[in-house]
């Protein structure tokens, strides 16, 4: 199988894209309208087990933080390229919304999220440069960090 331009990035980053997380609900991981992609949010799960559990400011690690975000964009990816094929169809990142499991007093999402904006930076270049909120929350399904959801324009 021919990896794509992204994917040979990444790799060479140390990141893999995974296969789609199966949904916690019902809702499906992500739709195509026009030349739109809206994913879910994601958590920051691996192997089908959730990585990283636990609220920022509390007992967890901004580092933890940064990768549990990182760990949700690619499964955002990987969400892309279930639905396009090929990760190099993507024309530009247009927004990433990422929500941060932290207690009342933290006030560091967005470098938390900065995780998933990177990594897409890395993965794109200059059209991974995006729109974006990085909000904190009380709590995230199965105590998870954080959340992160993208939509990428494609040709």
């Amino acid at each position: 199988m021919v990896m794509s331009k992204v994917e040979e990035r990444l790799t060479a980053a140390g990141v893999t894209i995974p296969d789609v997380p199966i949904p916690l609900a019902a809702y499906v991981p992500g739709l195509i309208s026009d030349n739109l992609v809206y994913t879910s949010g994601q958590l920051p799960m691996a192997n089908g087990q959730l990585a990283f559990k636990g609220r920022l400011g509390e007992n967890a690690t901004m580092e933890d933080g940064y990768a549990a975000a990182k760990q949700c964009a690619c499964n955002c990816l990987g969400v892309v390229k279930s639905l396009i094929g090929d990760l190099d169809r993507v024309t530009r990142v247009v927004k990433v919304v990422g929500f941060v499991n932290s207690s009342a007093d933290f006030e560091a999402q967005p470098k938390v999220i900065n995780g998933a904006s990177e990594l897409l930076q890395l993965a794109f270049g200059d059209i991974g440069a995006h729109a974006r909120s990085a909000v904190g929350v009380a709590a995230l399904p199965l105590g998870a960090m954080c959340e992160v959801e993208i939509v990428v324009e494609f040709a």
